[in-house]
């Protein structure tokens, strides 16, 4: 049976506030046709604040409380509505690192890396020529630490507790910088209680070969670098090529981590919406983060973020991210991380890729128009995708039309078109 890539609602919790009030955005989610929820750590933070300075694990952060309910209870209750909506939800599983006033580096100080000095080490990452160290950190030595085992128990019993509280789904932050072994420890401890669980490794950043050596650890998803491509470089398909053979991946227009692209397009409609029915089509599955079908343009933050940084819609593309969805679940080729192909069109300024299934007996071709304020005549090729009953689909409103005979397309300004065959039924149940 095939299968609908995940299609993901980032629900920011800073930005959605206390968990109480969380169900008016799942039925949005709902509506707009997602099948999964991601909520960042929502641990009890360090003294910064940040979402990913985790203090206590076991503990949920005051500022996702609503002074209610106990606060087990009220996470339990936005898992209920989930369910009730049909979602799976993801949480953030951050094992590389905790915050620097954990209580865990004073009960097991032998867990942490140290420097020569004997304190702790602050993990960082190059920023372009200099070196950004998180002080509010404390790196956790998963690969070296003298008590590896009661370590890796720890995490074990971690995933397998929130687990046993209904979440299904699991980013795993800055996967590539925790060993290979630990993954496959704790993947397969939880699929053997849970199976249905689902494994995304956060790879960005590293090298192709970490993004393999990570994924080969059991890995369900990556999140893949489509966001920067320009539709031209080669990086785009290289990534695609090495990575789609070994396991499928996730899309997506922005993120948590990037600046919002309402603001990186000037506010160009149209290209926003391009970039997310590309994310979608391009990959198995695609994620957004909540705020981005109203084109908010204030930047999530892991420590200023508050439910009063929520902006004035400047447009709702709800409708239209609902149509890219049904497109998506309509056509197999793209639920799958099939081989991909160029293909000229005729007009420089456009790109044509053939998207195949993996057993290759399905393809699509996708019509991307990269110029922003003019329109395009292109010529399908006549053999794309197949012989037989071509028709055209806009995924932004699911509109289709038979190929003209002639091959020759109009596409609009950030147009984004798929030709496929009719004849073809589309997947018949959703990754959950």
């Amino acid at each position: 049976m095939s299968q609908q890539g995940p299609r993901i609602y980032n629900l920011f919790p800073l930005l959605a506030g206390p968990l109480p009030g969380w169900r008016p955005h799942l039925e949005r989610a709902a509506a707009m046709g997602f099948t999964w929820i991601f909520t960042n750590a929502f641990h009890q933070a360090g003294y910064s604040g940040s979402l990913y300075s985790v203090k206590d694990y076991y503990t949920i952060d005051a500022r996702l409380l609503d002074g209610g309910a106990p606060p087990f209870e009220q996470l339990a209750g936005m898992l209920r509505a989930a369910s009730e909506l049909g979602f799976s939800v993801m949480m953030d599983l951050v094992v590389n690192h905790t915050a620097f006033d954990s209580p865990l580096i004073r009960e097991h100080p032998e867990w942490f890396q140290r420097n020569d000095k004997g304190g702790i080490v602050h993990p960082g990452a190059k920023d372009g020529k200099r070196r950004v160290v998180w002080r509010d950190l404390a790196e956790v030595d998963n690969a070296g630490s003298p008590d590896r085992e009661a370590l890796w128990a720890y995490w074990r019993r971690l995933a397998l507790h929130y687990a046993s509280l209904g979440f299904r789904g699991f980013r795993c932050d800055a996967a590539y910088q925790v060993p290979d072994a630990l993954w496959r420890d704790l993947i397969g401890a939880v699929k053997a209680a849970y199976p249905d669980a689902m494994f995304l490794a956060e790879t960005l950043g590293c090298t192709p070969e970490q993004t393999l050596d990570t994924a080969r650890a059991g890995f369900d998803f990556i999140l893949n670098s489509s966001k920067w491509w320009d539709f031209r470089e080669p990086w785009g398909l290289e990534q695609y090529a090495t990575t789609s053979p070994v396991v499928p991946s996730i899309g997506f227009p922005e993120s948590h981590d990037t600046p919002r692209l309402a603001a990186e397009l000037d506010g160009d409609r149209a290209a926003v919406l391009q970039r997310y029915a590309f994310a979608a089509v391009f990959s198995t599955g695609v994620m957004m983060p909540i705020g981005f079908e109203y084109g908010f343009r204030k930047r999530l933050h892991v420590v200023r973020t508050t439910p009063q940084d929520w902006e004035v819609p400047s447009w709702d593309l709800a409708g239209p991210i609902g149509a890219v969805h049904r497109t998506k679940a309509a056509l197999r080729a793209l639920n799958e991380e099939g081989p991909i192909s160029p293909a000229a069109l005729g007009d420089d300024r456009c790109v044509g890729l053939r998207k195949r299934t993996r057993d290759a007996t399905e393809a699509v071709f996708l019509l991307v128009n990269t110029d922003r304020s003019g329109p395009a005549q292109v010529r399908v090729p006549a053999d794309e995708p197949g012989p037989t009953r071509r028709v055209v689909t806009d995924p932004a409103t699911g509109a289709s039309h038979p190929l003209p005979g002639s091959g020759q397309l109009r596409l609009d300004p950030s147009g984004l078109l798929i030709v496929h065959d009719a004849t073809h039924p589309g997947p018949t149940q959703a990754i959950r």
